[in-house]
């Protein structure tokens, strides 16, 4: 108890001795420090955090002996297999985001973002203790949205790893299956009124238009996106989840990721859903991603972001892993 005191203390996002909080609303510092505490630590975003593999970290070394000790138990059928990049002219970033913005130019007044995401993602498991997950997992399909009126839903559904991408339908009493019937781990529906109580700040944070307002936002959101190309993407990927962005938004994320100069064109593409798209690889040099490659996936006429990638660049024998395996993936979808 005293150590979530402590925790709790140093998240402090109106500290007695900073004015009469009672009095007014909290700066925007401190509304983004309570935002952190409250949301930071989402289900998901720790499976994406401890995929930091440079030779410092220490602790994720134990982690990965531990969780991946009984690996040899698991069907190799599990883990997916890395997308197959197609040879081609490469289409530079900064040219896929004039595209995405003669898209936004063209677009309707009603063609803006929704709160909610759908989502098929799979991640492998760096979990540790009795209850922990196995390391690896079946790919699961995340479908949120919010209405108008605060009311919404949110849903989980285990996937099959050798079809991924099987459509979710709305049946006519107000349930959710899949075709295939996968397996639902997680339905709930909430009245008008709802959303403050149940979304973090990031779902009622509309997304900018614009690249460098856009980049301000995640920072602010997240924290760390302005500490480089891996924090950006991270931050992105969370506030993806949380928004379906329209052409406007999408401009502006292909305009900021274009301007951080470190993604490089590495050609077409074949999604997870079928999808083509053109492919832009960062290989951290930041500490944080030294020996993965992240990818990104952009639709090569409208810049959408269409999903995510990221896989081991070296052989790890240790924990019996080998240059090409991949760590996590995710796919958005309209």
């Amino acid at each position: 108890m005293t150590d979530e005191l402590e925790l709790l203390r140093q998240h402090d996002p109106a500290p007695s001795g900073q004015g009469p909080w009672r009095e007014r609303e909290l700066t925007p510092d401190a509304e983004r420090r309570l935002n952190r505490l409250l949301h930071g630590a989402r289900p998901r975003t720790w499976r994406r955090r401890v995929m930091v593999i440079g030779a410092a970290s220490g602790a994720l070394l134990v982690a990965l002996t531990f969780t991946l000790s009984d690996a040899g138990s698991t069907p190799a059928a599990a883990v997916p297999v890395a997308l197959q990049l197609r040879s081609g002219a490469l289409v530079p970033l900064a040219e896929l985001a004039r595209r995405a913005e003669a898209t936004a130019r063209a677009a309707g007044p009603d063609d803006g973002p929704s709160r909610g995401s759908h989502l098929q993602s799979w991640y492998m498991s760096m979990e540790s203790g009795p209850d922990a997950a196995p390391p690896v997992v079946v790919p699961e399909e995340h479908i949120t949205h919010w209405n108008a009126d605060g009311s919404g839903s949110e849903m989980v559904v285990a996937t099959d790893p050798q079809h991924p991408g099987r459509p979710v339908i709305h049946d006519d009493d107000g349930t959710w299956r899949t075709v295939n019937d996968g397996k639902v781990l997680h339905h709930k529906t909430y009245p008008a009124g709802s959303e403050g109580l149940h979304s973090g700040l990031a779902s009622r944070t509309r997304p900018p238009t614009d690249p460098d307002e856009l980049r301000e936002t995640l920072s602010w959101l997240y924290g760390d996106a302005d500490d480089g190309t891996t924090q950006l993407l991270q931050a992105l990927s969370s506030y993806r989840d949380e928004w379906t962005p329209g052409p406007r938004e999408t401009a502006a994320i292909a305009r900021m990721l274009a301007d951080t100069g470190e993604l490089k064109p590495a050609g077409a593409v074949t999604d997870r859903l079928g999808r083509h798209g053109q492919a832009y690889v960062y290989r951290g040099h930041d500490g944080s991603m030294d020996g993965a490659r992240q990818m990104v996936i952009l639709d090569p006429v409208t810049g959408d972001l269409l999903g995510n990638e990221i896989t081991v660049t070296k052989d790890l024998p240790d924990f019996r892993l080998k240059a090409g395996d991949v760590m996590s993936y995710e796919a958005w979808m309209p």
